[in-house]
């Protein structure tokens, strides 16, 4: 994290490890990717909200019951179903 939030490296990997631990990575095949880049230009998403699309397109593909995000804005334009699970924390 930039400015006064900063960790060191050391906290940063005990942090990740720590998720690691509790948490199943969800990850995209390269045809899910590929399918979503396309939807999203489909649809007119680009910038930051690309990297958004992507984190929901994970979720849905978890099955998660809620996706935690301060920024709204970008997951409101990606449909009921990811609006549907979308929660600020």
């Amino acid at each position: 994290m930039p400015g006064k939030h900063r960790i060191s490296s050391e906290q940063g990997m005990l942090f990740v490890s720590n998720i690691r631990e509790r948490l199943t990575v969800v990850a995209l095949t390269a045809n899910e990717y590929g399918d979503m880049l396309q939807k999203f230009t489909t649809i007119g998403i680009v910038g930051g909200t690309i990297y958004d699309a992507l984190l929901a397109a994970c979720a849905r593909k978890a099955k998660a019951e809620a996706l935690y995000t301060w920024n709204t804005r970008h997951y409101s334009q990606l449909g009921p179903e990811v609006m549907q699970i979308l929660k600020t924390p």
